[in-house]
């Protein structure tokens, strides 16, 4: 995993929890959603089927915990889960929670508006709550 870069956006727009064995976890910071990001740990990596079978499954069990770390960080009607990757080519997945009352819904919240970031003392509450959540 020495050869990995986190790309410049995601420190721009997300809040490092922690490492799970494949990915790098991160609180996306948009305060009106429970966010998680999660970042394979591996270089030059674009697309899901560019990781070995082992590191497939191993991103599955991630993506589940980061769920439960979604329901963990605010209420969830509807989970959704994207590895879109047409802005920022890293390879990436989201884990959002979403609400019947959220701004975006029932559409996509990307390009939605503009997210609106953390407070200073919600954005400490919610990455111990994090880390706890995740064994970190």
């Amino acid at each position: 995993m020495a050869d990995f870069v986190l790309d410049p956006a995601f420190a721009a727009a997300s809040h490092r929890i922690g490492d799970l064995p494949l990915c790098e976890a991160r609180l996306q910071d948009d305060a009106r959603y429970p966010w998680i990001v999660l970042i394979p740990r591996l270089g030059g990596l674009t697309e899901i089927e560019q990781l070995s079978a082992e590191d497939r499954g191993q991103l599955m069990e991630e993506m589940m915990a980061a769920g439960e770390l979604v329901r963990v960080l605010g209420p969830v009607h509807k989970l959704n889960f994207g590895a879109l990757g047409n802005v920022t080519a890293q390879l990436h997945v989201h884990a959002v929670g979403r609400t019947r009352d959220d701004p975006a819904w029932p559409g996509p919240v990307w390009g939605h508006s503009p997210a609106v970031p953390y407070e200073p003392e919600a954005l400490e509450a919610a990455l111990s709550k994090a880390r706890a959540a995740l064994g970190l």
